[in-house]
């Protein structure tokens, strides 16, 4: 069981507490649907200081699944942005503040949405570490939080497990790469496709990390990364990467898997899919140079190996991703 828990506070931003849920919940119906044996679940809840209705932004009114005292433990926590004034966020420092530092504790993940970041700062949780916020607040962050390591050109920034995103959009962002670790790539493939593809950016791209995919202190399993890295465009065999790190594929695939979650056939595909879908959407290459240029021997090849992983033919996303591109008409 996953469990996900948005903290409604008055005035908060309705679609910085239902997207993620609705994220979630999408994820959960995606898991069943690729595996009807799986186990995994994804619970959704609301969780406001009472259990009282609460009014939040446009004139919507929640009544929360919980208050925080009868608040059960999640493994993601979703703190909403604030409408217009984050600095009201202040009068709520206290009273959320055993809430999210037991989460933190507990090694649940906490993810604060535009201004929320303004709430995370007044409990002290942000001192010295990267945060970011909505671009109209920048300046008014950094003045009253000069200990916070405002990162100003980042919609993502993590430290641990607390995270800061600067928009909506971010926050579906941020969604997708937790439902990644958490159910696996084809499982955040199938949301990304039901969540806007051609908006949406990869997490790396967006995001500041205390810690990357390569923190860790595997010297070999580093230099694996790198030399797969090198290769995104190939296709490459455990064996082959065994060979040129002089070391067996049962060892290598054990410290590659320890070091970061993942085997290294899982990491070249996920590198791979990324070479793909960027050739797809920002050239007009043809299927079959892009095949060619990915190492697939023909494009009918390319083609299944790509729905399999994306759920979408090339064609189709090439489609996707650029539907909602404006274009300039005389």
């Amino acid at each position: 069981m996953i469990s996900v828990s948005a903290l409604i506070f008055p005035q908060s931003l309705a679609s910085s507490i239902t997207l993620p849920l609705e994220i979630w919940m999408a994820a959960g119906q995606a898991q069943q649907g690729l595996s009807k044996s799986s186990q995994v679940q994804v619970r959704t809840q609301t969780v406001g200081f009472t259990a009282a209705p609460i009014t939040i932004s446009g004139g919507i009114t929640i009544t929360p699944d919980h208050c925080l005292k009868t608040a059960p433990k999640a493994d993601v926590w979703i703190l909403p942005a604030q409408w217009r004034n984050p600095l009201k966020l202040k009068a709520y420092t206290d009273i959320v503040l055993p809430l999210i530092s037991q989460a933190l504790a507990d090694q649940s993940i906490v993810c604060s949405v535009g201004t929320a970041s303004f709430l995370l700062a007044n409990m002290g949780l942000l001192k010295g570490k990267p945060a970011t916020t909505h671009w109209a607040y920048l300046d008014l962050f950094a003045s009253h939080f000069p200990d916070v390591t405002l990162k100003r050109r980042h919609l993502i920034t993590q430290s641990q497990n607390l995270y800061c995103v600067g928009s909506v959009n971010s926050i579906a962002d941020l969604m997708v790469h937790l439902i990644e670790k958490k159910m696996g790539i084809r499982v955040a493939q199938a949301v990304e496709q039901q969540f806007s593809p051609e908006i949406r950016r990869k997490f790396e791209a967006a995001a500041y990390q205390d810690q990357g995919g390569t923190a860790h202190d595997d010297e070999l399993v580093l230099e694996a990364q790198i030399w797969l890295d090198a290769r995104s465009r190939q296709a490459i065999t455990a064996n082959q990467l065994a060979e040129a790190l002089q070391i067996s594929v049962r060892n290598l695939t054990r410290r590659f898997t320890l070091a970061t979650g993942t085997t290294p056939a899982d990491y070249h595909r996920r590198r791979r899919l990324e070479e793909a879908k960027s050739l797809l959407k920002n050239s007009n290459a043809s299927l079959g140079e892009v095949s060619w240029r990915l190492g697939f021997s023909d494009p009918a090849q390319f083609s299944r190996w790509f729905k399999s992983t994306c759920r979408l033919t090339p064609s189709d996303y090439r489609q996707a991703s650029r539907g909602k591109l404006f274009t300039h008409t005389v």
